[in-house]
């Protein structure tokens, strides 16, 4: 018997050597008869573990095996929610009792299309559910992105929130002024990451190596520019008031771009009201005196700079190959009426904001993990309708593979219920075929084969417990580690003693 699957068995209290060698050798962990609905999730994030609630509650007969390529779950929720956001962060408590109460076991450690295929899958499961987010960027395409200095706003997320594939970024924050291109919630978090004190950032999750790195940055003035106007932006109003208050800097916005908004406001839709209100607010109203001496007394700034689409990122060394970002110049735009539809034009004038850092945050894309899965590379999404993946029966997906990156955390619960409703329809009708045995056994068998260690929730638990005794010795919630080797030799080091003596 391999020694991955012994270690398997071990965390499900079954004896190794119960299990006798058979050509499927996993085949005692079914508990489930040949009829019982047993679903494969990819992506242990919000989408992943939301329609995995769905589905539990919707058929009380029906397991889920939840994949992540990681050794640990929760996807954007560990790894993208701002660490001075904790309360997002509460659940994780939820998908921890759903993954602790039966019926639902994490498989963490597992790269689809490289260690297993979709196709496999499929063969071994009743239905195969595509979670896995977006690993991809949409681009500026403009002259100068490619420059040392210039950094994508997801990879910068992932260093300071320790993901181990962008933990080593060391972005260049040797500059006192950043520039952050888009109008979403993740380019407020990425200024705010870079203006607020390190006394409040040093009590969060954020990794030390982030801390260490910001205790030395000379950043004190963020620009967060998008091509449109005070009524597209798309990040919410609270992260606005954040931005608005935050310690030890001042807001700047340009009241000239809220000319004659005041007569549409009263029109708008309450959400959309609200922050234009305080937009307008912020633009236009003289602080009272104590918040003019807060102001007065900042060492940082923030500017929201609207109507400015980059037209090319300039280089401190224009005629040589060793130059960095020294600048980025903007089109300056306005909104026109044609032929009776606003549209954003360039006026022909253009605007440059001396620089030493970019952070690109117009978007991210999903990739395409698998050449079996229908993808639509432009859109960036799996190929579906309601979930169900065009062309292929039992594939289905939920979260930002399938409606593509928009929305808070949240939105993904919608999203998945819906994904969920068509594949217990499925189910109802006789369209998804229930008749497969364990896809499990299956699946941890073909792993065994190719050398792959998967790792389980209880294997989590003990990461988990390390990075949180690590941050109460610094007075933090945890430290996270960031090595994907560190973790695997925590999760499975008691595991590998208790072989070592068997033997």
């Amino acid at each position: 018997m391999s020694w991955v699957l012994r270690r398997y068995l071990s965390s499900r209290l079954i004896c190794p050597a119960c299990v006798h060698q058979t050509s499927h050798p996993a085949r005692l962990l079914s508990s489930q008869s040949a009829s019982t609905p047993r679903v494969c999730i990819i992506g242990s994030g919000p989408a992943g573990f939301y329609t995995a609630q769905s589905l539990l509650k919707g058929d009380k007969s029906l397991h889920v095996d939840i994949y992540d390529r990681l050794p640990v779950p929760f996807g954007l929720v560990r790894y993208g929610v701002a660490p001075d956001h904790p309360d997002v962060k509460n659940v994780i408590n939820q998908f921890t009792t759903l993954a602790t109460a039966g019926r639902c076991n994490f498989i963490g450690g597992v790269s689809i299309g490289k260690d297993i295929q979709v196709k496999e899958l499929l063969d071994a499961y009743s239905a195969v559910v595509l979670s896995y987010g977006a690993e991809s960027d949409k681009m500026l395409n403009v002259p100068g992105e490619d420059l040392p200095g210039f950094y994508s706003a997801r990879k910068f997320v992932g260093w300071y929130n320790g993901l181990p594939e962008h933990s080593t970024l060391d972005p260049m924050m040797d500059t006192d002024t950043a520039v952050v291109i888009g109008h979403g919630n993740v380019a407020l978090d990425v200024a705010r990451i870079l203006l607020t004190p390190l006394d409040i950032l040093k009590k969060t999750d954020i990794t030390a190596d982030a801390i260490e790195a910001l205790k030395h940055s000379k950043v004190k003035k963020v620009h967060v520019v998008g091509r449109r106007g005070p009524l597209n932006i798309s990040f919410t109003i609270k992260e606005l008031r954040e931005m608005i208050k935050l310690p030890d800097c001042r807001t700047s916005i340009n009241p000239e771009h809220f000319a004659g908004l005041e007569t549409i406001i009263p029109e708008l839709p309450r959400p959309k009201k609200r922050i234009t209100e305080l937009l307008l607010k912020s633009a236009q109203s003289a602080p009272s005196s104590q918040e003019k001496a807060r102001q007065d007394a900042a060492s940082g700034e923030w500017h929201l700079d609207f109507f400015r689409s980059p037209s090319e990122v300039l280089s401190s060394s224009p005629l040589g190959e060793n130059g960095r970002v020294a600048g980025v110049t903007f089109d300056v735009c306005e909104l026109e009426n044609v032929n009776g539809e606003e549209k954003l034009v360039k006026t022909g004038e253009s605007e440059t904001i001396p620089c030493g850092l970019v952070l690109r945050s117009i978007g991210y894309k999903s990739v395409q993990v698998d050449d079996f899965i229908p993808f639509d590379h432009q859109k960036g999404v799996v190929k579906n309708e309601l979930g169900r993946v065009e062309g292929i029966q039992g594939l289905y997906c939920s979260g930002w593979v399938k409606r593509g990156p928009k929305g808070v955390i949240l939105s993904s619960l919608n999203d998945s219920i819906e994904t969920a409703k068509c594949m217990l329809d499925d189910i109802n009708s006789g369209a998804m075929d229930t008749s497969k045995p364990n896809g499990q056994d299956r699946v941890l068998s073909l792993l065994a084969e190719r050398g792959v260690t998967p790792i389980t929730f209880s294997d989590w638990t003990k990461i988990d417990a390390e990075e949180r005794a690590r941050g109460e010795l610094v007075g933090k919630p945890r430290e996270k580690m960031t090595r994907i080797e560190e973790m695997m030799d925590h999760a499975l080091a008691e595991k590998e003693n208790d072989g070592q003596e068997e033997r």
